[in-house]
């Protein structure tokens, strides 16, 4: 009885630790807002490892198809928050092919269950639009209890 209380009580210490990497830091620069969120959801940090956020950074000129390059001031800037914030937890932190959340093995198992036609729905459109079924994404928040899939 007294080994699971304690154990109890040490996740409940961990969980604020883990739980911080999850959400958007309240430190964010306002650069990361303005310039990474100006296309796509300014995902938290602590959703990729440091490898792949480097990657992320010195490509900017091809991310993804699109020229996101920035002066090197805002570059770096964003790039020091990111690696101080990036995943810690090694599910997380796994390293991430095409530098893409979508394609991380946590990321896969979490979204087995939706079928391929679901991605392509005009609500949707992409795995990596999270807004479109997770209403707090942009916060951190992907608790399965606050997911609404569009029907369109």
């Amino acid at each position: 009885m007294k080994h699971h209380l304690l154990l109890s009580l040490a996740l409940l210490l961990a969980l604020p630790a883990w739980a911080a990497k999850m959400t958007m830091p309240s430190d964010a620069p306002k650069s990361y807002e303005a310039e990474c969120a100006s296309c796509h959801m300014a995902y938290p940090p602590g959703l990729l490892g440091p490898k792949n956020w480097q990657n992320i950074m010195s490509g900017l000129d091809k991310h993804f198809g699109t020229d996101a390059s920035l002066d090197t001031k805002t570059e770096s800037e964003i790039t020091q928050w990111l690696l101080k914030n990036t995943a810690t937890k090694q599910k997380y932190s796994a390293f991430a092919p095409e530098n893409r959340i979508t394609k991380t093995s946590w990321f896969i198992r979490k979204h087995d269950e939706v079928r391929a036609d679901v991605w392509k729905r005009a609500g949707i459109k992409s795995p990596a639009n999270c807004s479109a079924c997770h209403a707090d994404a942009v916060k951190g928040n992907f608790d399965e209890d606050n997911i609404r899939i569009p029907n369109k």
